[in-house]
């Protein structure tokens, strides 16, 4: 019964790419009769062509974005992520095929390919996620789970125990514990026995996975142990216990056959994540500066120099990535003053013009950085830049300052749009945008980008009490 369970649960994989062929391939047809491409006489003649590059997209796309949905933990907002990758690359790699292939556009028709993948980004997000949906209902109905013991019951084989057992849809089966503590016996809410117990029962029991997380002083215990896992074909993990000094998630990289744990993740360290979110810069920075920009710099230009005497466009040198300062751009909105490169902005500061006022609070003194993200200095979003001083002065005082210029700067941020925005009367306020700034770092994806700056718009006509 427990070769049949595994198998089983083996086959949810392919369940799932099963579907996403499907998918993809009555979409194709659905799109090719709505579109009557069946018309087109070079169209027709090449379908078979056509829809075998489909298919053969398909395989090289989830290369790079393997499924993953029948993993015990992925959140919807990640299963959106990842299939909207996989139909990027999928677009990609087609595009590729039809063009090396010399299927000209006016075999395969540019509008055809609009509407298909515009369709198909929707579709196949909505599939993805049903499937998720689904897979975690038949977990909750006590299928496709996995049998687990946990070996070891300190703090850090609780705290493994609290996460497991926190949603049903996870899909474990937590047998208990097996510790050499005997007074952990009446306290702890299923103890098994010993560690020397722990190869009888786990053959008893058909155990699928051992979780491990006795120190590293007790190796003797851990090497026998996983051993006996790797001999009886279980899944053996090892946990370590950093969770005294490390409170996120680690990244196992390695030097040769060396392990080497990497304390922070950063998905914009990937090559793909970088050139997703720089495109997305530089087409929205454009769009912005040739249909918007002069137009709002023609209305307020003429206001802030009829409300005071100096430039239209503030320069003000910032920190930028990796430390290095660059020349950030704003619409003025204060008299000239000798304090505006060491002094921020506070409420009813006698330096802002009532002009500035409006400007501050609506966010439009911003507008001008866009040409900052254009030349590459910034990013539509990230952490906000702050002035060289307050570098200086926060860097040697909060802890994860620094951290935040691994990334460029934004014109709005996380930490703006969960309230810390403008000025920074205490240390716990400029505490909490650095750790907010270092989330957003950690956990970048391109909806979280899209998430953030329709955040800010509806911000910006609604208005924000810290924007002054």
């Amino acid at each position: 019964m427990q070769k049949d369970k595994s198998r089983y649960g083996f086959l949810i994989k392919w369940f799932i790419v099963v579907g996403d062929i499907i998918v993809l391939n009555l979409l194709f047809l659905g799109v090719y009769q709505w579109t009557h491409t069946y018309e087109i006489e070079t169209f027709r003649s090449k379908l078979r062509i056509i829809i075998l590059l489909l298919n053969f997209s398909y395989i090289f796309a989830i290369y790079f974005v393997p499924v993953r949905i029948y993993k015990p933990v992925m959140f919807t907002d990640k299963v959106i992520q990842r299939s909207t990758s996989l139909v990027s690359m999928h677009l990609i790699i087609y595009i590729t095929c039809l063009f090396f292939l010399k299927l000209e556009m006016d075999i395969v028709p540019t509008l055809f390919i609009l509407y298909y993948y515009f369709a198909l980004y929707i579709i196949f997000t909505v599939w993805r996620v049903f499937a998720r949906e689904s897979l975690k209902l038949y977990r909750r109905k006590g299928r496709n789970y996995k049998r687990v013991i946990i070996v070891g019951a300190g703090k850090n084989g609780m705290n493994l125990y609290a996460e497991m057992k926190k949603e049903i849809a996870y899909g474990y089966s937590i047998y208990g514990f097996f510790d050499d503590n005997m007074l952990l016996k009446n306290t702890l809410p299923n103890y098994l026995g010993m560690t020397h117990e722990v190869e009888n029962f786990a053959l008893e029991n058909n155990i699928d996975e051992i979780y491990c997380t006795l120190p590293n002083s007790q190796d003797e215990k851990i090497i026998r142990i996983f051993n006996f896992a790797e001999k009886n074909m279980i899944r053996f993990y090892l946990v370590p216990e950093f969770s005294r000094y490390v409170k996120k998630r680690l990244d196992l990289e390695s030097i040769e056959s060396v392990p080497v744990m990497a304390v922070r993740s950063e998905p914009l360290q990937f090559v793909h994540n970088q050139m997703i979110k720089r495109a997305f810069d530089i087409v929205f920075s454009s769009i912005f500066l040739i249909c918007i920009f002069p137009v709002l710099y023609v209305i307020f230009g003429l206001l802030i120099k009829l409300s005071s005497s100096g430039p239209v466009i503030f320069k003000q040198s910032r920190t930028g990535i990796y430390g290095k300062d660059f020349d950030c751009y704003k619409f003025r909105s204060m008299r000239i003053n000798d304090d505006a490169d060491e002094k921020q902005a506070e409420k009813d500061d006698p330096r802002t013009t009532k002009l500035g006022q409006f400007l501050r609070r609506s966010n439009l003194d911003e507008i001008p950085q866009f040409y900052n993200v254009l030349k590459g200095d910034m990013s539509v979003v990230g952490p906000r830049p702050h002035m060289l001083k307050h570098t200086e002065l926060y860097s040697t005082i909060i802890d994860k300052y620094m951290v935040r210029h691994l990334i460029k700067p934004g014109i709005t941020g996380w930490a703006q749009v969960n309230g810390y925005r403008g000025e920074t009367k205490t240390m716990e306020q400029m505490e909490g945008r650095v750790r907010y700034d270092v989330w957003y770092l950690e956990n970048w994806t391109f909806l979280l980008d899209v998430k953030i700056i329709l955040v800010t718009i509806v911000n910006m006509f609604k208005g924000e009490k810290n924007a002054y």
